[in-house]
């Protein structure tokens, strides 16, 4: 019985490492080759179907789609990425802090939290975004102050789970500081939870970047982005429908893949702490 939910577990990783690894290898051969100019355009060639001269056709000004999502998928990923460590690391920060300690320091934390909450997420970031102006910079912030409680509740939890547990009160006898009790002796033991909650974070800050450059508030031209090619090809669905499905589909693949990856951390997570238990 283990040793099928092992093979299980073992297709999500595979298949989500395989999907993922694709799109990253993709977005950084983007960074240094792409077949043609992704600036370039070229009257004679507007809206060319599929070939093997473009395997994913041209857009509108004759631009090449294929090396076009080789850079949008190089800019949504940095942009995922960021975000995450953003509110990942202000995450693990407060969520341990305010796990461990309680008090004061948790009630104010988890007022804050709710009052952010109260606001629609992509409401939230509409707001920040409309203060500080438009742009890739000012998008990431936005995010990641968007998906900061997320990661807070999640360490909290955990922290909040661990912190009376033996092998911490054993340590506590010993004498051993809360520094290090703190991200010594449970921060490691909350990474199985963390990182399923990254994997789903940075899939909804993939979502969220390409509604966001969707409706032009996000990343600008002339920098590729896959919800912006999506949005200047809703007028040609009809006539030329590759133009929306090359990054349509893309954006499906990263954030399937994404999603796969997690559930086989979360799986193999599960199978460790039921053969070994928590503790360090």
């Amino acid at each position: 019985m283990k040793s099928k939910c092992s093979k299980k577990k073992n297709k999500y990783l595979i298949a989500g490492l395989c999907m993922t690894g694709l799109v990253v290898l993709l977005a950084v051969i983007g960074v240094f080759w792409t077949p043609y100019s992704t600036t370039a355009m070229s009257a004679s060639e507007r809206f060319a179907a599929p070939s093997l001269r473009h395997l994913f056709g041209t857009d509108n000004f004759g631009r090449d789609i294929f090396s076009r999502v080789m850079k949008g998928i190089g800019t949504t990923i940095l942009i995922g990425t960021l975000v995450v460590a953003i509110s990942g690391a202000a995450g693990i920060l407060l969520g341990a802090l305010t796990g461990y300690f309680g008090g004061i320091v948790d009630e104010t934390v988890m007022r804050l939290i709710d009052a952010v909450n109260g606001f629609p997420s992509i409401l939230l970031a509409l707001v920040v975004i409309s203060v500080m102006g438009t742009g890739q910079k000012n998008l990431v912030i936005s995010l990641g102050i968007v998906f900061m409680p997320s990661f807070i509740r999640i360490v909290r939890s955990e922290f909040i789970r661990l912190r009376d547990a033996d092998y911490i009160s054993r340590a506590r006898l010993m004498g051993v500081g809360r520094l290090r009790i703190l991200f010594v002796h449970i921060l490691p033991n909350t990474f199985s939870a963390f990182w399923v909650s990254v994997m789903i974070g940075f899939n909804n800050a993939i979502l969220a970047e390409s509604g966001m450059s969707y409706l032009g508030i996000g990343v600008q031209p002339p920098q590729a982005s896959l919800g912006k090619m999506l949005s200047d090809a809703q007028g040609y669905l009809t006539s030329a429908p590759w133009y929306a499905l090359a990054p349509g589909l893309t954006i499906v693949w990263i954030v399937l893949g994404f999603s796969l990856l997690s559930e086989g951390i979360r799986r193999a997570g599960d199978g460790n702490r039921s053969q070994g238990g928590d503790g360090i």
